[in-house]
Order: structure tokens, then C-alpha cells, then sequence
């Protein structure tokens, strides 16, 4: 069959709407690093501030505890030397035994409540952390939804995404753009500088 000039053009013009057509459907996709925007966002510093004063706090709650289990253990083991000791009269000896039992039910009640106090804190202080970091995460991918709104993108993809199993969700994206830095730039716009870190005292 031969090819005339006119059927050549007529061609070459189908072939090119063809490709035009394409580019006006090919879709405009970026990637960007959550873990990054997470770690530089100034509400996330200003949680993991809040959470180590207070990890600090429940801390020093619980070795105070301790301290007075450490004091009614030593009490204990004082009244124990005394039931042994054979220069102290019988008598005496009751009175120091109805103390000593005294003092180990106190003893054990202080141990359970320690623990008690323990694990009831450390539950409380990661359901707040968790739904912190919720909220936080949410303010994050607003953020990230107006940017790709502004910028025309259909698709954006986190990068740093892993599976149950570990292993990264995103392993290649052709022609895609990394609006990470743009982001990081903006992020905090309109937001308060993270609060100082609290002075520790000199013990």
C-alpha cells in the first residue's frame, strides 16, 4: 500500500492528538516525607516536651514511693533483729511481733499501690500521647491536602509509609515530584515557636 502525502499528514496529525491527548490525562503525582513534617512540626515538639516533664513527674512520684518502701523495709528487718534477740524479754517481744506484722501489712499495701500507680500512669500518659499524636498527624495531612490542592496534584504519596510487615508501601513512583522541602518551609506558618525546654534544678 502506498503512503501519500496526505494520508502521511493526515497520520502525523493523529498520532500527535493521540499524544496530546495523553499528556492532558497523565496525572500529577508527588511524594512527601510524613516522618519528616511529623518530627519538625512545632505542636509535635511541643508534645514530646509536655510528655517527658511529665514522664519526669510520674518518675519522681514513683522513687518517692520507693524511698518509703526502702525506709519500711529497713524498719522491718530492725524488728525482725529484735525478735531474735534473746536479751529482750517475751513480753516485749509481743509487742514488737504485733508491730512488726502491723508494719508488713503497710509495707505490702504501699508495694501495691506503687505498682498500681505505676502502670495506671504509664496507661493514661500513652492514650493522651496516642490521641495527640492523632490530632497532630490530622493538622498535618490538612496541610499537606491544601498544598497539593494549590499545586494541581491528583496523587500524594508518603513515602516513608510501611506495611504491617514492614516493608515500604511506595518502592517507585516515574515522574513524580518530592514536595517535602516545600512543605517543611511552610509548615509551621501561622504557629507558635516550640516552648523552651524547662530548666532542670541543681540537686
Amino acid at each position: 500500500m502506498k503512503l501519500t502525502l496526505r494520508s502521511l499528514v493526515a497520520l502525523s496529525l493523529a498520532i500527535g492528538g493521540i499524544s496530546a491527548a495523553q499528556e492532558s490525562t497523565r496525572l500529577k503525582i508527588a511524594t512527601v516525607d510524613m516522618q519528616a513534617l511529623f518530627q519538625e512540626f512545632n505542636p509535635t515538639k511541643d508534645a514530646k516536651a509536655n510528655f517527658e516533664v511529665e514522664q519526669k513527674n510520674v518518675g519522681k512520684q514513683f522513687d518517692d514511693r520507693r524511698a518509703r518502701l526502702s525506709e519500711m523495709k529497713q524498719e522491718l528487718d530492725t524488728l525482725q533483729k529484735q525478735l531474735g534477740d534473746p536479751s529482750i524479754a517475751d513480753a516485749k517481744k509481743q509487742a514488737l511481733f504485733t508491730d512488726r506484722q502491723v508494719k508488713q501489712q503497710q509495707w505490702e499495701a504501699l508495694q501495691r499501690e506503687a505498682e498500681e500507680f505505676g502502670k495506671r500512669k504509664q496507661r493514661a500518659m500513652q492514650e493522651q500521647m496516642t490521641l495527640r499524636m492523632k490530632d497532630i498527624l490530622e493538622r498535618i495531612r490538612t496541610k499537606v491536602q491544601k498544598h497539593a490542592e494549590t499545586e494541581g496534584y491528583d496523587y500524594v504519596l508518603d513515602k516513608t509509609g510501611a506495611s504491617t510487615s514492614q516493608v515500604p508501601v511506595l518502592l517507585y513512583t516515574k515522574d513524580a515530584t518530592d514536595i517535602t522541602e516545600s512543605l517543611l518551609k511552610t509548615i509551621n506558618e501561622g504557629l507558635p515557636a516550640p516552648a523552651p525546654a524547662p530548666v532542670e534544678e541543681k540537686k
